[in-house]
């Protein structure tokens, strides 16, 4: 009765620890993840790879764009 108590606050010391550390390594992954990405995104560029950006701007052919920026 002892030994299965015993088992019982074993188990829930290591599910305790567990859920404790997990906030802890998936913010590392992430960071890893980002450094490898950012890494293979700087060895393409370095072979000639480009990609262009998915956001531009909208341009009007009046140049209305222009004069309300003055």
């Amino acid at each position: 009765m002892v030994e299965e108590i015993s088992m019982r606050i074993k188990r829930i010391a290591h599910l305790g620890i567990l859920l404790a550390e997990m906030p802890a390594l998936s913010g590392c992954w992430y960071a890893a993840a980002a450094g490898a990405g950012a890494y293979g995104g700087y060895k393409m560029k370095e072979k000639g790879y480009t990609m262009p950006s998915p956001v531009t701007k909208e341009r009007s052919d009046k140049g209305e764009d222009k004069e309300e920026s003055k």
